[in-house]
């Protein structure tokens, strides 16, 4: 299975026995952190995150990570709704992919580990599987995720209206963001000049 690594970041196969370690993460974490995002605080709800997470995974549907930084697991993210294009049926790979599930524990939060990673799926969404497009979007209230979609440099495409569940319990608009192929050269130099500030 795929590890993407960096000095900064490793991304790992999420597996059953990250389960324990992320729902420490998320119980110990204030609820108001996770308000807008589907980060479950029960041992049934985490593993079943996991589980479908792994289905999804094996379905080539999905591909899912555990992050770690320092040699500890510190949050997850991953690959989802990979397409397949009919056009392209000797690729193999995926023509287009979304990055999300992304939660972090409130430690690493703002610092380079949620850069790096992102550079590090880009990378290979991009110049591995060679994909068209990135998708990536969020809860359209949830300011400090569309601040950190923007700073990755994706563009803005505007809200889908009444477009999924919340995870507050009511329907969400979603704020939706993309990197096309054409567009990942600057993208990466964004990020890599990232990665050189001094701050962690």
């Amino acid at each position: 299975m795929t590890i993407l690594e960096n000095q900064f970041v490793r991304l790992e196969p999420l597996t059953e026995h990250h389960i324990p370690v992320l729902l420490e993460i998320a119980q110990s974490t204030p609820p108001e952190i996770f308000a807008l995002t589907t980060v479950p605080r029960t041992l049934e709800g985490m593993s079943a995150y996991v589980q479908a997470a792994i289905q999804a995974r094996d379905a080539k549907k999905a591909m899912p990570f555990a992050t770690t930084a320092n040699g500890r697991v510190v949050g997850s993210t991953r690959f989802g709704n990979l397409e397949y294009w009919a056009w392209d049926k000797q690729k193999g790979n995926p023509d287009a992919a979304e990055i999300g599930w992304t939660w972090l524990a409130p430690g690493v939060q703002r610092t380079k580990v949620n850069t790096a990673a992102k550079l590090l799926m880009l990378e290979f969404a991009f110049e591995t599987w060679q994909v068209q497009r990135v998708t990536l979007k969020t809860d359209a209230r949830n300011e400090r995720s569309r601040n950190a979609i923007l700073r990755i440099g994706a563009g803005f495409e505007g809200i889908l209206r009444a477009h999924m569940p919340s995870s507050d319990g009511g329907i969400r608009d979603t704020a939706m963001y993309s990197i096309l192929a054409s567009e990942w050269a600057e993208v990466k130099n964004r990020l890599e000049n990232y990665l050189l500030e001094t701050r962690n």
